[in-house]
């Protein structure tokens, strides 16, 4: 039992090594405002077109900043639920190794 909940915490560090890999973009105002983020949904940049920039105002670009944000994190969430799902698949497979811990 100690041996899959090692195996658990080394699958684990993997995952977030493979997740600080991935880019993932969120864009608003077709594309004059672009964020990146990794797959561990932490932000590494944020784009703002210069012609847009000069033109919008506070309220505008604060609101659209945060459409892209959330795309970006929406898509970092879908990478995040797909890796840990094949992490858990490959550990349990079809449950077996549970049920044979509980007897059946």
């Amino acid at each position: 039992m100690f041996d899959k909940i090692f195996e658990a915490q080394q699958k684990a560090g993997e995952m977030k090594k493979r997740l600080d890999g991935i880019t993932v973009t969120g864009t608003a105002e077709g594309g004059k405002i672009t964020v990146t983020a990794n797959g561990n949904k932490v932000l590494q940049s944020v784009s703002i077109e210069e012609s847009f920039y000069k033109e919008a105002d506070r309220e505008e670009l604060e609101e659209l900043l945060v459409v892209a944000v959330n795309k970006a994190m929406q898509q970092a969430d879908n990478i995040n639920q797909t890796e840990m799902a094949a992490m858990t698949k490959n550990m349990f497979g079809d449950l077996g190794a549970l049920g044979d811990m509980f007897g059946k």
